[in-house]
């Protein structure tokens, strides 16, 4: 009986050591594709997924193309392709029927009256507003005249070039007049829709001012063509100038996957607003990312303009979009009424803020 107990124990122990070893060699089971990984993120997609994304190159798309080089889409098993449109009346269709996932867009009157028409799209992220005393979309006054428009209020009797009417370039102009106490009927309201000629306008004196855009705001300055006056946010310190649309179909049907584009894109901001307003990070890599992707191809002048401003958390200025929504209405602009609450969709934006943390 001793020996058989010894037997018996001997075959225990061994047991034991095996199945112990077993469980100290095993690894931990891998994080299944689309769970939250340790860090908090999010693990890649399980396929490769394509996003299309309409943008033309302009500066404000500073979060596609950084999160696009630095491998952030990448990151998430997102392949991004870039789609070019003539103009909104060809893009805004694409997007509501999810031929395109995301795309860039500005405020005006004809977009509300798109998705007053049925082209359902939706509003969900920053894609350009006015930094503090250094606008990139701001007004800008003849050289000649610097020292005879000092203020807002000096601009009475002028010329002003504005791009578009009844757009946010409009509205924006609009908050300037009642800044300075002025009516539309005390300034010539000139409309040039391009702002390369506006630069004409100033050197052959047949404008006064302007509300003009980055690069051309620091190339007229450093021409002697015009300058600089004042800025932008002493009026209106919150317009959102421009933001990041999305199909209905990627932001519900397809959530898994624009919830990782948001991660991407948000992690691009922030390194653009590191390089840009923190003036740290990989500051040299952003600037040759843009000089890539945009017109402005002058890496120096990358450190002499006003960059547009990106919030780094997605957040829009949502009760500018909504007054600029019912400026229009007064001025009688829209073809009938839109829930503005149902076309904006914050929840992505918050969402990735959760998963990264707060940018500080």
């Amino acid at each position: 009986m001793k020996r058989w107990g010894i037997v018996l124990l001997s075959a225990m122990l061994i047991l034991v050591a095996v199945l112990t070893g077993c469980s100290q060699e095993r690894p931990a089971p891998a994080d299944e594709p689309g769970s939250a990984s340790a860090s908090g993120d999010l693990e890649p997609l399980a396929e490769k997924t394509k996003v299309v994304i309409a943008e033309d190159g302009a500066a404000s798309g500073a979060g596609f193309y950084i999160a696009e080089s630095k491998g952030y889409f990448a990151e998430y098993n997102i392949e991004v392709e870039f789609a070019t449109f003539a103009n909104s009346d060809e893009m805004l269709p694409a997007l509501a029927i999810g031929e395109i996932d995301v795309a860039g867009g500005v405020s005006t009157a004809s977009f509300f009256n798109s998705i007053a028409q049925g082209i359902d799209v939706r509003m969900i992220a920053d894609k350009g507003h006015n930094r503090k005393g250094e606008s990139y979309f701001t007004f800008v006054v003849d050289k000649d005249q610097e020292g005879t428009i000092r203020d807002y209020k000096d601009l009475k009797g002028k010329r002003i070039a504005v791009s578009s009417e009844n757009a946010v370039d409009d509205y924006i102009f609009q908050s300037m007049l009642d800044h300075a106490g002025l009516t539309r009927d005390d300034v010539e309201f000139v409309l040039i829709p391009d702002f390369a000629n506006m630069l004409a306008g100033m050197e052959t004196n047949s404008i006064d001012a302007a509300l003009q855009i980055e690069p051309l705001v620091t190339r007229g300055a450093s021409e002697g063509i015009h300058a600089k006056f004042l800025d932008a946010t002493d009026f209106a310190p919150k317009a959102q100038i421009a933001m990041v649309l999305a199909s209905p179909e990627f932001v519900t049907e397809k959530r898994d996957v624009a919830i990782r584009f948001m991660l991407a894109y948000l992690k691009g901001l922030r390194d653009y607003n590191d390089a840009f307003v923190k003036g740290a990070g990989d500051q040299e890599g952003v600037i040759r990312i843009m000089t890539e992707y945009t017109a402005l191809k002058d890496a120096a002048l990358w450190e002499q303009v006003n960059v547009t401003g990106l919030n780094p958390n997605g957040t829009m200025f949502v009760d500018d979009i909504k007054a600029q929504y019912e400026w229009y209405k007064e001025r009688g602009a829209l073809i009938k009424d839109i829930d503005v609450d149902a076309a904006i969709d914050a929840s992505l934006a918050e969402e990735a803020v959760e998963i990264l943390g707060e940018y500080r």
